[in-house]
């Protein structure tokens, strides 16, 4: 049996090695890993989210590394590739969805050993491709985390555009600061996923897959919160242990919740719900009958 640490040696230098050769397009889009010496009581691999980077899981990373877990946070297929964002030339993201599929699976078999618990997690489409996974191999996952996942998005006419209409689209916050990602993408990039978010969506009813916590805004304008709500429903039904939590309106907390500087300005609130959920044994109807422990 190859040792711990030549294990996570491997991985860091086999992602390098894979990101060298893109090039990656800045080093916060670099796959980002929180390694200790030893083998942890829990080991948390995080997606993150559609035409971004590991950088999203940066704060929760830390957070969950300080807490003694060992993290894991990889750079999603076709994405952090340096140059030009536009029609003529746009982000080689993948379109055919056993691409994003294979990655979770590979990367899941990768967490396992380095912790006695593997705790998986998402952001947006990141969230998406999480809990297809918790579907597919609850026997491996402790906990699953979904922020924000992209089931639909939060209009049908944008969902049925997005099935029609072949175009380039250009993100309307491209600016901001936080940002290291992709300025737009070639629409059937993001149609595979919204066809897998409905996929996520039917098989809940039927699928035990694991405990979540999920993790909603009220003003994100990008996902389906009903959605979302739905996913959490069905999941309760097969696992009691589930936990949602939606941030008030007023809090005005953006799709792109998961850093400071793309917009949470109550990002410890997210730490600390997340956190409290991952040590957590208490069951929804515990939760809901004394509050969050927070």
């Amino acid at each position: 049996m190859i040792d711990y640490s030549t294990t996570i040696s491997t991985i860091i230098e086999q992602a390098k090695i894979s990101e060298d050769a893109l090039p990656i397009r800045n080093k916060e889009c670099r796959s980002k890993f929180f390694f200790h010496p030893h083998p942890t009581p829990k080991v948390c691999l995080f997606f993150h989210g559609f035409t971004a980077g590991p950088y999203q899981f940066e704060p929760l990373g830390k957070a969950l590394f300080q807490a003694g877990y060992n993290v894991l946070v990889p750079l999603m297929p076709g994405h952090g590739v340096a140059g030009h964002d536009n029609g003529e030339n746009p982000p080689p993201l993948p379109t055919d969805i056993q691409v994003y599929q294979q990655f979770v699976l590979e990367w899941l078999q990768q967490a396992i050993p380095l912790g006695k618990q593997v705790i998986l997690g998402g952001y947006s489409i990141g969230g998406t491709l999480a809990a297809w996974l918790a579907q597919n191999s609850p026997q491996f996952i402790e906990k699953t985390l979904l922020f924000a996942p992209y089931l639909s998005s939060n209009t049908i006419l944008i969902d049925w555009l997005v099935q029609i209409l072949p175009f380039y689209y250009e993100w309307l916050n491209k600016d901001n600061p936080g940002n290291f990602g992709y300025e737009g993408f070639c629409i059937p990039a993001l149609e595979v996923l919204l066809d897998l978010g409905q996929e996520v969506l039917d098989r809940a009813e039927i699928m035990p897959a694991t405990p979540i916590l999920m993790v909603s805004s009220k003003s994100d304008r990008a996902t389906n919160l009903q959605d979302q709500q739905d996913l959490f429903e069905a999941v309760l039904n097969h696992q009691p242990q589930s936990w949602y939590y939606c941030f008030k309106g007023e809090l005005n907390i953006p799709h792109t919740m998961m850093t400071e500087a793309e917009g949470n300005k109550y990002l410890s609130l997210l730490l600390d719900v997340t956190k409290a959920y991952v040590d957590s044994h208490q069951t929804w109807t515990e939760v809901q009958e004394k509050g969050l422990p927070l």
